[in-house]
């Protein structure tokens, strides 16, 4: 009887053993599952103030870019307006240059008839 009593001590004892192993195992993988925990919300909240940032600045890039184009509208109105101006002031030079020619030959041709009477 006290061969039983000593298989069924060892059996007990290598059995306890394999439940604080088990236990071991436990403990390590719950203390894992925390530190993943822990980094998961880490995470979630640089991905949260990430998100946040890139509307921030999509929200900016957008005013700037709409800003820039309302410069280009007006630059480009102005440089039209600009050569209009340029057209004007060629098309006014040439008109001064052909009156004041025609002034300058009529003038010439008064002076030889007043000379020629």
């Amino acid at each position: 009887m006290s061969q039983q009593g000593a298989a069924l001590q060892s059996y007990n004892n290598e059995l306890v053993k394999c439940i604080n192993d088990l236990c071991g195992k436990r403990d390590e993988l719950h203390k894992q599952i925390m530190q993943e925990e822990e980094e998961k919300q880490k995470l979630q909240n640089d991905i949260r103030i990430l998100t946040e940032r890139l509307a921030k600045v999509n929200e900016s890039l957008s005013k700037k870019m709409a800003s820039r184009n309302e410069f280009d509208k007006t630059i480009a109105e102005t440089e039209g307006a600009y050569m209009k101006i340029l057209e004007s002031s060629q098309t006014l030079l040439n008109v001064l240059k052909r009156e004041s020619q025609s002034l300058r030959e009529k003038s010439t041709v008064k002076s030889s008839g007043t000379a020629m009477s």
